[in-house]
């Protein structure tokens, strides 16, 4: 394209014959008058980003990047400061913080022109850093320090699947976004925000953070609806050893996002949490009694019955007890109630008065994890736990079967575990496993599916065996093989069978 052209179209003809003088005047100038014109003039906006864009991808390297200084910085931020704010969402004043559809209708248009010319100017920069000449590439580096977190945020903002954004729009901040990683000679996005391990440059996860900071007070954070999601994108990109740096910049956004009274933003922020504990270390997790504090806002969402919420609060509540709680193995006798005790007795109350199918699933699931943390802690419990195993096995949650598989792998885990207390438990146990056996014999399952439900049954069977010390297997042996299907009696046949030495 014709630089020379395009300085015309904008009515600055005379800086055209300077182009080629690489003046650091005439840059500056074209883009403070592109910007104010910008500014000024709502309906030739489009037109403007048209034109900057044909600027920035047709102008040379030394002339878009001369000597590097403050006025070149500042009319470099103020045009794209002017660009991303032209596609930025409207300001939500409900106490919802969310929009109607309707409102979003011309943002992916107008980040799609303006992610064409910043992607322009990120292409140039990409080049000039790799430029032969020192002051070029000098300044490419110092511009695209910068103006990195500012086009991070927006790619971002325009990045992810939601109401603001369309196929076209998502994909040309994806370019942008790439453009940007190859700008600054990250190898990932991780990198940009990191920095790299080698030499001293610098992530800019810290000044993306910044720009993110005011909106993301009490006050503030529900009148963008996207900043929301800009910073848990951001946040879940980093991982160990760096989150611990940012620690004070990410944690209280996550517990004010968590804490709100709506269920989207509650499992946003539990999220956000939840990556935290994986990522923090444990010492800093426990610094200024975050921790406790963290703690005590899951375990007050257990009272909740929204399923979404409590998929991601117990994982979350679990990764956190080792924080708080050492190993079962270096506690001293008698063990003194925990945490894990108050989690495990919420949790085993609330199983069994559910009913909700998607809540006995989500249940059983983490009862596993839980008691696998727990370990031989799980003794204290066996009476309520074997209740809520016995309830489970005799409600069918078809057609998968999730709960009731999981719930024999939990008595399984519990038999092995807590192996010295299950003899006196083989009665209840063992009835119920024989009820489980011949219900799902009579119920209408898959094949595959029936099969490994007995399979898991028959193990626990086996397991109760050996605690009884055989005493289980001479009990089966009086069954009526009457009373029960092919298949329940072949299952009672091999746990029967004499075992060789």
């Amino acid at each position: 394209m014709d630089l020379a052209r395009v300085l015309r179209d904008l009515g600055l003809g005379e800086e055209s014959e300077k182009n080629n003088g690489a003046s650091a005047c005439s840059v500056v100038r074209v883009l403070s008058e592109i910007q104010q014109r910008f500014v000024a003039e709502d309906s030739a906006k489009r037109s403007l980003l048209d034109s900057a864009a044909e600027l920035l991808g047709s102008g040379e390297v030394r002339w878009l990047f001369p000597e590097f200084g403050s006025g070149l910085r500042a009319a470099y931020a103020e045009l794209v400061s002017s660009f991303t704010a032209y596609a930025a969402l409207p300001v939500c004043d409900t106490d919802s913080g969310t929009l109607p559809s309707s409102s979003y209708e011309q943002i992916p248009a107008k980040a799609q022109a303006a992610g064409a010319a910043l992607l322009a100017l990120t292409e140039q920069l990409r080049g000039a850093v790799r430029s032969s000449d020192s002051a070029v590439s000098g300044s490419a580096r110092s511009l695209i320090r910068t103006l990195g977190p500012s086009l991070c945020v927006f790619s971002i903002t325009h990045l992810q699947d939601l109401p603001w954004t369309n196929e076209a729009s998502r994909k040309r901040a994806l370019e942008l976004l790439n453009s940007t990683v190859r700008a600054t000679s990250s190898g990932s996005v991780l990198e940009l925000l990191c920095g790299k391990d080698e030499g001293d440059q610098r992530g800019m996860l810290g000044p993306v953070l910044d720009i993110l900071q005011p909106e993301l007070t009490k006050e503030n954070w529900k009148r963008n609806e996207a900043v929301k999601h800009v910073f848990s994108w951001v946040l879940v990109q980093v991982g160990r050893p760096w989150l611990a740096d940012y620690l004070e910049k990410v944690f209280p956004p996550s517990l004010l996002i968590s804490d709100d009274y709506r269920t989207e933003n509650k499992v946003l922020g539990v999220h956000c949490l939840h990556h935290i504990v994986l990522s923090v270390p444990a010492a800093d997790l426990r610094q200024f009694n975050r921790a406790e504090v963290l703690y005590h806002a899951l375990f007050n969402h257990l009272y909740t019955s929204e399923a979404p919420l409590i998929q991601v609060v117990l994982p979350c509540l679990i990764d956190l007890m080792p924080v708080f709680e050492k190993p079962l193995v270096h506690t001293a006798l008698p063990r003194k109630p925990s945490r894990f005790d108050d989690v495990l007795r919420l949790i085993l109350t609330h199983m069994e008065m559910e009913h909700k199918l998607v809540l006995r699933r989500i249940y059983a699931s983490n009862l596993l994890l839980l008691i696998d943390k727990m370990g031989i802690g799980i003794a204290r419990h066996l009476k309520r736990l074997e209740r809520v195993i016995v309830g489970y096995l005799e409600v069918s949650d078809g057609p998968e079967e999730k709960a009731r598989l999981t719930i024999l792998e939990v008595l399984e885990r519990t038999i092995q575990t807590a192996w010295p207390r299950m003899e006196c438990r083989m009665g209840v146990l063992a009835k119920s496993l024989l009820r489980f056996l011949v219900d799902i014999s009579s119920e209408p399952l898959a094949p595959e599916l029936r099969d490994q439900l007995l399979t898991r049954a028959s193990r626990c069977l086996l397991l109760l065996d050996h605690c009884s010390h055989g005493r289980l297997r001479v009990l089966l042996k009086e069954v009526d093989s009457s009373c029960v299907s092919d298949s329940v009696l072949k299952c009672l046949e091999s746990l029967t069978a004499p075992q060789e030495c």
